[in-house]
This record gives structure tokens, C-alpha cells and sequence, in this order.
């Protein structure tokens, strides 16, 4: 009977630690540049920046961007702050060339991306946004002081992480006892 209550227990813990880590997963989204329209291209009009859409938006650790565009005839750069300010594509961060880019936010703070072809960043195609903490994150590292503040978001996914947190220390210690 031991050993079938030992077992017991570890197949409840094998449950919770799966239930945990799909939730905590699940909230990750995938958000495609310039909202609807989803290009990443010279903006057509100065009514449309990337930087307010950006504004509009909230972008949460773990989520992805997905930028479109033709390959071979454009790019992604995700550049420093000072690279995006002087539109500087020779050394960037990391550089992608496959027309559907899906770049992973795992450092909170601001984030610089800017096209890769030459003379697009000066007409517009960059893009600068804030990465947010999820509430239930509270002990991820801050964001460097030079990028400027990150402040945490209020967002019906960040509580539903800590509700999903919450509940699966709940089934944890459910399953020692």
C-alpha cells in the first residue's frame, strides 16, 4: 500500500509540474508587427509609425514578434538603442533574412529593431518597444538603467499567470500530502 501511495503521489506531482509549466506557457502570444496590416515595409504614409503602433500595444516577457516581409528584398535588425537612433546597420544584435520572422522578447526593457536594406530605416522602417514583467516574474532581472525604466503591466494575462501560479503550488503541495 506504500508503494502505491508513493506512486500515487509521484504521478499527482508529474501532473502538477506539467499542468504548471503548459500554463505559464500558454501565455506567450504571438504579436505580428504593425498590427493588422502585418508588413514590414517603408511605412506608406507618415499617418502610420511602427513606433505608435508599438505605444498602442503591450508586449509581455516571453512573447514573440512576428515580422512579414519578402525575402531577399528586406530584413530584420535587432540593434542597439544607438544603432537604432543613427539607423546603423553593421553591427546588430542578431539579423534575419527569411520573410517570416518570429523573434522571442526574453529580456524585459526597450528593444530596437530596424530593416536591414538600405535607406528603409531613415524612411521609417523601425520599430522600438518596451518588453513588460508579468506579475508572477517578480524576481526577473531589471532592465539595464541606461535603456530607461520598465514598468510592470496591468494586463488581464499577467493575472491570469499568477492565478495559474497560484494554482499550481496548490496542486503541488496537494500532491506531497
Amino acid at each position: 500500500q506504500k508503494y502505491l501511495l508513493a506512486m500515487a503521489s509521484y504521478s499527482s506531482l508529474q501532473v502538477t509540474i506539467f499542468l504548471c509549466i503548459f500554463f505559464l506557457s500558454a501565455n506567450a502570444n504571438e504579436v505580428t508587427v504593425g498590427g493588422e496590416t502585418g508588413d514590414w515595409k517603408i511605412p506608406s504614409s507618415s499617418s502610420f509609425s511602427f513606433n505608435e503602433w508599438a505605444d498602442k500595444s503591450r508586449f509581455l516577457l516571453g512573447d514573440f514578434l512576428v515580422f512579414s516581409y519578402e525575402p531577399g528584398k528586406d530584413s530584420v535588425l535587432q540593434v542597439t538603442r544607438v544603432a537604432y537612433e543613427k539607423c546603423n546597420t553593421t553591427s546588430p544584435k542578431a539579423s534575419y533574412t527569411d520573410g517570416n520572422t518570429k523573434v522571442k522578447l526574453d529580456q524585459p526593457g526597450p528593444v530596437y529593431f530596424i530593416s536591414g536594406t538600405e535607406g528603409h530605416c531613415k524612411k521609417g522602417q523601425k520599430l522600438r518597444l518596451v518588453v513588460f514583467v508579468p506579475h508572477s516574474s517578480a524576481f526577473s532581472p531589471a532592465p539595464s538603467p541606461s535603456d530607461g525604466p520598465a514598468v510592470a503591466p496591468t494586463s488581464g494575462a499577467a493575472k491570469l499567470t499568477s492565478f495559474f501560479g497560484v494554482v499550481g503550488l496548490v496542486l503541488g503541495f496537494w500532491a506531497f500530502f
